[in-house]
């Protein structure tokens, strides 16, 4: 995948706010906009959205420090931005925001089971041990997929205006 110049800025600039938005938001715990930017990427750059979201993660350990907690991030963005690549690129314009809302928010419902497959192998858990573990953070992950259904009203308005950035001829 080729990068022009302009993306290459775009992209550093994206995986830099991801970044510094999450930071910002962490006196909310699990209320933070990751989920709605890799959207946002995903159905206006494709596959190439996977830069962004990389750098993201990397600043992520960089900056909060590469351990177990982090590797499920190298992972798990990686499937909300596979489940949007799978969405029809001809949804009715009516029903985007809802769709868009509703993959966010499943996204963080899903957050701890995603999560799961590192602890099973990371602290040796049993199957009964994961499930426990899961179910301790239920609640969190409710928190989560709410929030992220109501961040996710942003996606359509931001999209619009990055279709329209590229369509411009600043390069």
């Amino acid at each position: 995948m080729k990068l022009t110049t302009k993306e290459i800025i775009i992209f550093a600039m994206f995986g830099a706010i991801m970044y510094a938005s999450k930071m910002i938001m962490e006196i909310l715990p699990n209320i933070h906009l990751i989920g709605v930017f890799v959207v946002v990427l995903t159905v206006v750059y494709g596959a190439k959205a996977l830069y962004p979201i990389y750098v993201y993660v990397f600043l992520t350990g960089l900056l909060a420090g590469f351990s177990t907690w982090w590797v499920p991030y190298l992972y798990i963005w990686t499937v909300l931005w596979a489940f949007v690549m799978l969405l029809p690129k001809n949804i009715n314009p009516r029903l985007r925001p809802i769709v868009y809302m509703s993959v966010c928010a499943l996204h963080g419902f899903c957050y701890g089971i995603l999560y799961a497959p590192c602890q099973m192998l990371f602290y040796g858990l049993s199957f009964k041990g994961v499930v426990a573990w899961v179910a301790a953070g239920f609640a969190w992950d409710i928190v989560h997929g709410v929030s992220n259904f109501f961040c996710a009203s942003l996606a359509c308005p931001l999209i619009s205006i990055l279709n329209k950035l590229n369509r411009s001829n600043i390069n």
